[in-house]
Order: C-alpha cells, then structure tokens, then sequence
C-alpha cells in the first residue's frame, strides 16, 4: 500500500532518535564531569566566562519588555543558568529529555511562574510561549531532528540560539548521530539559515560570542526574530 506524502512525513517526525537513552547515559556515568552533584550539564553551564555573559545579555533582553515574556527552554540542563533567568519572565517553561533530571530539577528550584516538563522536543509538542531557548542543544542533534523541532518553532515570535561552532569559515550542518558529540569534531557547526534547514526568519542580531577556556571554538548566542 502507497503512502502519500503526509503519512510519510508524520513517519519520519515520529522516528525514534537515540538521543534519550545517550542523554540518561550522559548525565549516569557522569560524561560531562562530577563536580560532587548528582545532575551536571558540563563546564559550559558553569564556567563564569561562559555563563556570565549569556546571563547579562538574556537579562537585557527579557528586561526589555513592558510586560515579561513567557519563556521555554528547551535543554534545560541542570538549570544552572536558567535558575537566574527566572524572575526576568511572566513564566519560565524548562523541558529536558532526562526524566530523572527534570524530578530532580523539581524538587531543587520551586517559583511560582517556574514549569518543569520532560518531553523529547523533536517529537513532542512544544509549549507555548513568546521566546524559545535552545543553549548548545541542536549541536547534538542529527540534522534529521534539528529539522524536526525547526518545523515546530513557528509558535514563538522569539529564538535565542546559542551553538558551539568552531573558528573562521566552516562547512555548516554536516550531519551526526544524535548524542554522539557535537558537530566540531568534523570542523562543523550549527547554522540554521544555511542547506539544508534554509530556516526563514524575519530578522537576526548576534547578542554575543565567547571563547572557551580551552580555546576550541567559538559559543556564539543569535537572536531570532520570527514571522
């Protein structure tokens, strides 16, 4: 029997990716280090240099309006950085993959305009708001999955974007495994408005680009302006 070109698109959208099992493993055996605590999403969640001024320039952002935004972000993490975001938003919506990550992050961090949800956001629905935060999360994704959350983005009039790219000119978007790494290993980065995504966008403004300690790569934070 034929499937017509709807069924087969609802198909690949519900392909099951690897990248749940590989984040529940990430955060189990402890791959993107210790640091004493039960939950840690790595040092470019917690480094100062990195974090302190994605805080000042999302602070700015959010302060910017009249009346706050609702806020989704999606890769929430150990919530680190969106735990100082909170209060600059009419309500902040957190959505990670890991299930015990999320319990754990309930517990921890209760405001009264706090939400915690755990869903896979290449599959799931997204939850509604003004301004989506995806930090350093469609580095890790195969192209087949950042496409699939792209296509559901058109909700939110904002995207804050930020990916870890390496320096100088590069091949964007070359394909990976989900949760095997990031795209810098093949000297790649994420950059939505390139092939094959071509994502449309009413406007762009970098809010900021930081160097990692270590001196590999970039972490450049864009601001996105939907239709």
């Amino acid at each position: 029997m034929m499937m017509n070109k709807k069924e087969i698109e609802i198909k690949k959208i519900k392909k099951p990716w690897p990248t749940k099992k590989a984040m529940e493993q990430v955060y189990e055996m402890k791959l993107w280090g210790d640091n004493k605590t039960d939950f840690y999403s790595g040092e470019g969640s917690h480094q100062p240099e990195i974090v302190n001024p994605y805080i000042t320039a999302l602070t700015s952002f959010l302060a910017s309006f009249k009346s706050p935004l609702v806020v989704c972000d999606l890769g929430c993490g150990d919530f680190n950085v969106g735990r100082q975001l909170v209060k600059y938003t009419k309500k902040y919506i957190a959505v990670d993959i890991v299930a015990d990550l999320i319990a754990y992050n309930k517990k921890k961090y209760k405001e009264e305009n706090l939400e915690f949800h755990c869903l896979d956001i290449a599959v799931a629905n997204l939850p509604i708001g003004d301004c989506v935060l995806l930090r350093q999360v469609l580095q890790h994704l195969s192209n087949a999955e950042v496409q699939s959350i792209l296509e559901k983005l058109h909700i939110y009039k904002y995207l804050i974007l930020t990916e870890h790219l390496p320096t100088g000119d590069f091949e964007p978007n070359k394909d990976i495994i989900s949760g095997q790494g990031t795209r810098l290993k093949k000297k790649s980065g994420i950059n939505l408005l390139a092939p094959p995504f071509k994502f449309k966008v009413k406007a762009e403004k970098q809010l900021l680009s930081v160097i990692p300690k270590d001196r590999k790569g970039v972490i450049v934070t864009t601001l996105y302006t939907l239709f």
